[in-house]
């Protein structure tokens, strides 16, 4: 080109210049000749997500060990920003004349201040779903990390310094719940806390917001989620979904599958093939390793609850795989080999309590009205799923479970792109979700106006 010594064409990915991964670009014209100026990279998919998730991917793999391989909750978390970047024009209030002699109308108003305090488990997802509807609403944020799993939300952080946002409306902290997370919920100038994480936790911020400004409190808890499957189920289906439901995260997932119910007829082939598919497709090792799938607890104190709710299970139930900690080659990780249980009583603890790590019960049921009477005997309601080909017994059922969430012939993590999430009982209160989180952060006026007749 003339006068032009050097055109630049590459893209800038993870601080180095580069081309489309696919080796993808488009012709740029000269409107004055027609003539082509220049190919540039045409960014892929791939591309267009390795910006920063990597980075973040890593990042949460050094502090609370979630193998980079199945990390992609930096995805999602863009995913709600561009989402709700667009969303904002649903935020409407409404007009009425229906009483006579007045214009009545609501509006839709920011409360101001929100905390927003995440959970370790997946800091990436839950920063983008709390944060960008309670933002693109009109309120300022502080949103509080776990200290299991800062370093992720600490670069996100960084990259909201770099994307400009105003000075003070998006607020990032780190620390543990005593003092930081206590401070929010106090706080006077806080009007609405959403909350992800446990259900003791939740009941102690409820109890702080109700002794001070009685702020809005949106809660996402714990959950002891059942897997039912009757015997028309797809077997094999049924099978992988389970396991990986219950392995995903090494367990640390609120909505894990952590009991699954089995037709009699069923169990003993149900069984062998889940033990079969644990120990043939579970990778345990480095979580910056890619090919590691199982990843260890994220703390001491987890793996030291996991290893000890374990211990509760051989006295209660029959132990049919694993059963203790796993020595990873070349770590001294807090790993949990994949555990399974038989036929462990409905009051044993590690039936009523969430293990929150790689450890699934798996017991029987004879008749429909048997194993709902099971699942529903918690106190938990997060998530249940139930696997049959029978239309009608799918439907009567999910409507019998008590909890906020149900799959059909699927589980936990699959959810619907644009359903509600949130629990029943002690699993929390609210819902979250692309059309319902908004309502989360913004409250409603009530206007009437009279209209004097002349």
């Amino acid at each position: 080109m003339e006068n032009i010594a050097h055109i630049p064409t590459r893209m800038l990915i993870n601080g180095e210049l580069v081309e489309a991964s696919d080796g993808k670009t488009f012709a740029v014209h000269n409107p004055a000749t027609r003539e082509v100026s220049a190919h540039v990279p045409e960014a892929s998919a791939d591309d267009t997500n390795a910006a920063n998730k990597e980075e973040l991917a890593r990042l949460d793999a050094i502090s609370m060990g979630m193998p980079v391989s199945t990390h992609h909750y930096a995805a999602a978390a863009a995913t709600n920003f561009e989402h709700y970047s667009e969303a904002w024009p649903s935020i409407q209030g409404q007009a009425s004349v229906n009483t006579p002699g007045m214009v009545t109308m609501t509006l839709r108003q920011p409360y101001g201040v929100v905390a927003l305090i995440i959970p370790w488990n997946a800091p990436c997802l839950f920063l983008g779903t709390k944060s960008a509807p309670a933002l693109i609403t009109g309120n300022t944020v502080v949103l509080k990390s776990s200290e299991k799993a800062p370093l992720a939300v600490a670069r996100i952080a960084e990259l909201v310094k770099e994307a400009g946002f105003p000075p003070g409306v998006f607020n990032i902290i780190s620390g543990h719940g005593v003092p930081s997370g206590q401070v929010l919920s106090r706080h006077m100038d806080v009007r609405v806390l959403s909350f992800t994480g446990s259900s003791r936790t939740g009941k102690l911020i409820q109890e702080e917001a109700a002794r001070t400004n009685l702020k809005k409190v949106i809660l996402e808890l714990g959950g002891k989620s059942p897997a039912l499957i009757f015997e028309d189920a797809n077997l094999e289906k049924a099978v992988a979904q389970t396991y990986f439901s219950v392995q995903l995260n090494s367990g640390q997932v609120c909505m894990a599958n952590s009991r699954i119910y089995v037709q009699k007829s069923i169990a003993a082939q149900f069984v062998e093939a889940f033990k079969a598919k644990s120990a043939s497709s579970t990778r345990p090792g480095n979580p910056l390793d890619k090919d590691t799938n199982h990843g260890p607890q994220a703390d001491e104190v987890q793996y030291r609850n996991v290893l000890a709710y374990i211990e509760e299970g051989k006295k209660s139930g029959t132990l049919a795989q694993g059963g203790g900690k796993t020595a990873v080659e070349g770590t001294k990780g807090f790993f949990v080999e994949p555990t399974v249980f038989l036929d462990t009583p409905e009051t044993a603890r590690i039936m009523k309590e969430e293990v929150f790590g790689p450890v699934v019960i798996i017991n029987t049921f004879g008749t429909e009205a048997e194993v709902v009477a099971k699942a529903n005997d918690t106190e938990f309601g997060l998530y249940a799923s139930v696997y049959t080909r029978n239309v009608n017994r799918a439907m009567r059922v999910a409507k019998a479970l008590e909890s906020g969430y149900v799959g059909v012939n699927c589980t936990s993590p699959t959810t619907g792109i644009d359903l509600p999430f949130g629990g029943y009982k002690s699993s929390g209160q609210g819902r979250e979700g692309w059309l319902y989180s908004m309502d989360n952060f913004l409250e409603t006026k009530s206007v009437i106006m009279q209209i004097d007749e002349e």
